[in-house]
């Protein structure tokens, strides 16, 4: 279905209900650059939500790779589900349940993508760094500025370097009846990290 091998497959492409997040596809770019992916990589994807970092990240991990497709929310499995399906991928694995249940019983990852957590995000940050390979990256998505003080300060003490935070303030365009506006979405913080 989305045949161009560059991230950013447009938000319309993807399946969608009201009250299941979507990491927007400007983000979603973003974030999947500051992962760094090669084909055959082991991806997590924790807060999956519609699953659109998912999707993504299985067309670049390619056939000889793998996502592991989590979230707390049945509602949110099961459009990522329908997304799977609808972009024919075979190599996301999704899990309903709490990522700090579940991380422990999958392999060790090559990247990891971090977004709707419920508030966990601190301690599935300190889990994800012994599941992590050396040399992994760990990409971050943050709406609230607690959560990025909290994210920060957790990976200032663990084994990350290279630390990175990008903020992304997207304006798109919407046609009225006069002419063309901007309007703005919500700011997101991006922290991108590498164990080592």
């Amino acid at each position: 279905m989305w045949k161009a091998k560059t991230p950013g497959i447009p938000d319309e492409l993807f399946e969608r209900v009201e009250d299941v997040p979507i990491t927007k596809e400007e983000v979603r770019a973003v974030q999947i650059s500051k992962a760094r992916l090669k084909s055959g990589m082991v991806v997590y994807d924790i807060g999956c939500g519609s699953g659109s970092i998912s999707v993504e990240a299985a067309l670049q991990v390619e056939e000889s790779g793998s996502v592991h497709a989590i979230d707390f929310d049945a509602k949110a499995v099961e459009l990522t589900k329908k997304n799977i399906a609808k972009f024919n991928l075979e190599n996301i694995l999704v899990s309903l349940g709490k990522a700090k249940e579940i991380i422990n019983s999958i392999p060790d990852a090559d990247a990891i993508f971090i977004g709707g957590t419920g508030g966990d995000t601190k301690e599935i940050v300190e889990l994800c760094e012994n599941k992590l390979k050396s040399g992994g990256r760990i990409v971050i998505g943050i709406i609230l500025i607690e959560t990025l003080y909290s994210v920060l300060k957790t990976i200032e003490n663990l084994k990350f370097t290279s630390t990175d935070i990008t903020q992304i303030t997207i304006g798109k365009s919407r046609k009225t009846s006069t002419g063309t506006m901007m309007l703005s979405r919500n700011p997101v913080s991006v922290i991108s990290s590498t164990k080592i």
